[in-house]
C-alpha cells in the first residue's frame, strides 16, 4: 500500500519526487524517503513520519540531481523508523530500491544472502531486493533486475537506480500497481496517476511481469521473458485540479460535497432515454441471460455497497445474490461456475484481496464484472467486463463519493439486468425518473451543512464533551433495517476509520440478540428510521433504546412528525425518497457526522492512523 515514484529528465529530481509523493501519501504515511543520482554519486535521505518531515529536512540540505526515486510507506515488515524507511540500498551503496508490496519468501532470501556475505541494516522484506539486484549486477541494471526478480515470491512494484548508470530508472511490477508517465525529454514511473499528472497526461499501464527501462528520452518495456514490447499510451482526461482541496479544510469534506455532481454525471452518461447503457461492459446480453446467480465480492466500504446491491438486484431483477468479503472468498471452496456472474467492486481497481478473488472466480469458470473507479487498473483489465464509476480521484483514505458512486452504478446495473432478462420491474417506469432526482435531493440536503456550525457539527461537539466527561467510555451503535442495514455498517466504519471511536453496525432486528446488552447511558445509537416498510419496527427499536437510557440520533425522512414529537435526543432529516433509493441520501449525513466527530477530536481526517487508501497487499 506504499506509494512509489521515479523520475529522469532535466528537472530537479528532488522537487518532482516530493510533489509526486505528496499526491501518493494517501497510500501510506509512516515514513518517506528519496534517492537522487548526481555525478556518479547516490544520495539517500529518508525520515520517519509524514512527508512534511522529509520535506523540511531536504529544505535544510537539498539534494541536487536530475534522476531519482521516492517512497511513502505504509509499514508491513518492520516498525516505522528512519532505518526501515525506503529507499533501501545494497551493501556497496551503489543501488537504491523503493518497493510496494510484500516479499513472501524474504526470510529464505535473506538467509541465503547473509551466508553470501551481504549485511542487512533494516527489518524490512524490501531490503532483500537491493541485495539480490547487487548480486546479479554485471553492468546492466535492467538485466540484473530481471534476473533478481525471478527469485522473488509475492507482490511488488519497484523502482531502481544505480549510481553507475546516471539518467536511468528501472521499474517492474507483479500484483502491485505501476504506471509509466511519458513526458517531453523526461519520463516517470509511479504507483498512481496523480503523482505525474502535473507533468504529463500520457500514461502506460504496466502488466504483471513487465519491466520498464527509462531515460529522459527513451522508454523501453520488456515482457516477462525479456522481449521488448510496444504499448500505446492512454490519454488521461481528468485534471490535476480534481485532486486538490479547492478551499475545503480536508479532502474528505470536499469529496462529500462532490457527491451530487458525481451522481449527476453518472446518470447523464449512463441513462439514454428510457434505457441504461454501459458501453464498456463487454459482456453480451445473451451471456447475461444465462446467469442463474450473482456473487458480489468486495472489501470494506465497497462490500457495504455490494450488500445494498444485493437488495436491489433480488428485488427488481429477481436473480439470487450473495455477497462475500474478498479476503475470505479465495480461502474456501466458493460455489461459482459458468452460470455465475461474479461482480467485484473496488475504488482503486488494485485491491489485492479483490484481485485474488477475481482470479479465483475466473479459474472456476465464472464470468467477472468489475465496478471500479480507475481506468486501466488491474481489476478492470483482468475482468471480462467493467463499469467505471468515473467519480474522479478520491484522495481521503475514508471513502465517501466512491461509495455513493458504486451505489449509483449498482442501481443502474439492476435496471439493466432486469431489462436484458425481460423481468417486469415493480415501479419500472418510474425507476429511472426517481433515480435521476437523487443528485438534486442530495444537493439540497448538503446545502444546510456548508457552515462549520451546522447541526451535525453541534452534535459532534456535544458528543465530544460527553465523551471526555465520562473518561472516554462512550461508544456508538448504528442500527438499520432492510436496504439501509448496509448503511449502518458503513456509518460505523466511517466513525471508526477517522475518529477511532468504538462503533458497530447491526440489523436493528438483531438488537435483542446481543447488542442490547451494551445499552446504558454510555452508548450513542444512530437509528436509520426513514420512511420504509419497516418504519414501525424501527420505532419500537428506538423506544427500547430510550427505555434503557441510550442516546439516540435518529436519521429520518423530512417532515417526520412521529419521531420529532417523541423528543429524540438528536434528529437528522434527509429528503423524502422511495425506500429503495434512500441509502444514497442516508449515507451522506453519516459521512458528515463521522467527519465532524473526528474534527472535534483534532485528528488527521484525510490520513487516519494505520490505514492507507489502496490496500495492495494481503
Amino acid at each position: 500500500m506504499c506509494g512509489i515514484i521515479g523520475y529522469t529528465g532535466k528537472k530537479n529530481a528532488e522537487e518532482v519526487l516530493l510533489k509526486g509523493l505528496s499526491r501518493l501519501e494517501y497510500r501510506g504515511y509512516d515514513s518517506a524517503g528519496v534517492a537522487v543520482l548526481k555525478a556518479g554519486e547516490l544520495h539517500v535521505r529518508k525520515k520517519q513520519g509524514k512527508l512534511s518531515v522529509l520535506a523540511e529536512d531536504l529544505k535544510r540540505a537539498p539534494l541536487a540531481g536530475n534522476t531519482g526515486i521516492g517512497h511513502t510507506r505504509w509499514a508491513t515488515h518492520g516498525v516505522p523508523n528512519d532505518i526501515n524507511a525506503h529507499p533501501h540500498v545494497d551493501h556497496k551503496r551503489h543501488i537504491a530500491v523503493v518497493h510496494n508490496g510484500i516479499i513472501e519468501n524474504y526470510q529464505q532470501l535473506k538467509e541465503k544472502l547473509q551466508k553470501a556475505g551481504y549485511a542487512f541494516s533494516s527489518d524490512t522484506d524490501s531490503e532483500v531486493i537491493a541485495h539480490l539486484i547487487s548480486e546479479q549486477y554485471k553492468g546492466d541494471l535492467r538485466a540484473a533486475v530481471r534476473t533478481a526478480l525471478k527469485q522473488v515470491k509475492g507482490s511488488f512494484a519497484i523502482a531502481v537506480v544505480h549510481r553507475g548508470e546516471p539518467g536511468r530508472v528501472i521499474g517492474a511490477r507483479k500484483d502491485s500497481p505501476l504506471i509509466v508517465g511519458l513526458g517531453e525529454e523526461e519520463n516517470f514511473i509511479a504507483s498512481d496517476i496523480p503523482a505525474v499528472l502535473e507533468y504529463t497526461r500520457k500514461v502506460i499501464y504496466l502488466e504483471n511481469g513487465e519491466i520498464v527501462d527509462l531515460s529522459g528520452d527513451t522508454c523501453v518495456i520488456c515482457g516477462p521473458k525479456g522481449k521488448k514490447i510496444r504499448k500505446r499510451p492512454v490519454e488521461i482526461k481528468w485534471d490535476i485540479s480534481q485532486a486538490e482541496k479547492k478551499g475545503y479544510r480536508h479532502f474528505m469534506l470536499k469529496e462529500i460535497f462532490e457527491q451530487p455532481e458525481v451522481l449527476r454525471n453518472i446518470f447523464k452518461e449512463r441513462i439514454k432515454g428510457g434505457r441504461v447503457e454501459f458501453e464498456e461492459l463487454a459482456i453480451r446480453d445473451t451471456q447475461i441471460r444465462k446467469i442463474k446467480r450473482i456473487a458480489i465480492v468486495a472489501c470494506g466500504t465497497a462490500y457495504h455497497a455490494g450488500l445494498t446491491g444485493k437488495y436491489m438486484i433480488e428485488k427488481y431483477a429477481k436473480v439470487p445474490v450473495w455477497v462475500d468479503n474478498s479476503s475470505e472468498f479465495r480461502y474456501r471452496e466458493p460455489l461459482v461456475g459458468r452460470d455465475t456472474l461474479v461482480i467485484v467492486i473496488s475504488q482503486s481497481g488494485e485491491t489485492a484481496d479483490t484481485l485474488a478473488a477475481l482470479r479465483e472466480a475466473k479459474d472456476r469458470g465464472a464470468r467477472v464484472l468489475a465496478i471500479c473507479n480507475v481506468l486501466g487498473s488491474s481489476i478492470a483489465r483482468e475482468s471480462d467486463g467493467v463499469i467505471y464509476t468515473h467519480a474522479g480521484p478520491e484522495i481521503a483514505v475514508a471513502s465517501t463519493k466512491a461509495y455513493t458512486a458504486q451505489l449509483a452504478i449498482l442501481y443502474l446495473f439492476t435496471y439493466y439486468l432486469a431489462s436484458v432478462r425481460k423481468v417486469a420491474m415493480t415501479d419500472g417506469r418510474s425507476f429511472l425518473r426517481r433515480l435521476k432526482r437523487l443528485p438534486s435531493l442530495a444537493e439540497r440536503m448538503l446545502a444546510q451543512y456548508h457552515s462549520r456550525k451546522n447541526i451535525l457539527a453541534r452534535y459532534a461537539a456535544e458528543f465530544h464533551e460527553y465523551y471526555l466527561a465520562r473518561n472516554n467510555k462512550s461508544c456508538f451503535l448504528y442500527l438499520g433495517r432492510n436496504i439501509n442495514y448496509p448503511n449502518a455498517l458503513e456509518g460505523a466504519l466511517k466513525l471508526k476509520e477517522i475518529s477511532y471511536i468504538s462503533a458497530e453496525g447491526y440489523p436493528a432486528g438483531e438488537m435483542k440478540h446481543g447488542p442490547i446488552a451494551l445499552i446504558d447511558e454510555n452508548p450513542w445509537v444512530v437509528c436509520i428510521a426513514v420512511q420504509a416498510d419497516t418504519y414501525e419496527k424501527m420505532l419500537s427499536n428506538i423506544q427500547e433504546i430510550k427505555a434503557r437510557g441510550g442516546i439516540v440520533i435518529a436519521v429520518v425522512s423530512a417532515g417526520d412528525k412521529t419521531l420529532r414529537d417523541s423528543k429524540m435526543n438528536y434528529l437528522i432529516e434527509v429528503p423524502r425518497a422511495p425506500e429503495a433509493f434512500s441509502p444514497v441520501l442516508v449515507a451522506i449525513p453519516l459521512q458528515l457526522l463521522a467527519y465532524h466527530v473526528a474534527a472535534e477530536f483534532g485528528y488527521d481526517i484525510d490520513q487516519p492512523r494505520n490505514l492507507a487508501k489502496s490496500v495492495t497487499v494481503e
